[in-house]
C-alpha cells in the first residue's frame, strides 16, 4: 500500500471528522478563566511583595521605579532612568535582605534593576 492509499484508508477506519461546526470558546470566558486561575492567584501571592518593596524603597526612588515580575526567584524592577537604576543597584543587597527575612514565602533569591 503506497503512501496516499494509507492516508485514504484512515479517514475510513477510525478516524471522525467531527460533525458540524466546532464550538468556539468566548473570548471573555476564556479572559474570565485566565484571570481567576492564573492571574490573580499570582498578583495576591506577591502582592505583600510589592507592598513591602514600596515601604522599604526612599521616597526618591519609590517615585522613579517600580516592582515589573517576579518569577523563577527574581525580582524584576524597572527604573525610568539610569541614575535611578544605578541607585536601585546600590541598595539592593539591602533592600533584598529585608524581603528575604520579611516575606520568606515569595522565596526571592536576587534583585534585577533594568530600564523600562
Amino acid at each position: 500500500m503506497d503512501d496516499n492509499e494509507r492516508l485514504r484508508s484512515y479517514g475510513k477506519v477510525g478516524f471522525k471528522r467531527p460533525r458540524g461546526p466546532e464550538k468556539a470558546a468566548k473570548l471573555g470566558d476564556a479572559v474570565r478563566q485566565l484571570m481567576d486561575h492564573w492571574v490573580s492567584p499570582r498578583q495576591a501571592r506577591f502582592e505583600a511583595v510589592t507592598d513591602l518593596w514600596n515601604q522599604l524603597l526612599p521616597a526618591e526612588l519609590s517615585r522613579h521605579c517600580r516592582v515589573a515580575d517576579i518569577s523563577g526567584g527574581q525580582l524584576k524592577v524597572l527604573a525610568d532612568a539610569p541614575a535611578y537604576m544605578h541607585e536601585l543597584r546600590l541598595c539592593s543587597s539591602d533592600l533584598l535582605e529585608q524581603l528575604q527575612q520579611r516575606c520568606p514565602k515569595s522565596r526571592i533569591k536576587g534583585i534585577k534593576c533594568a530600564i523600562g
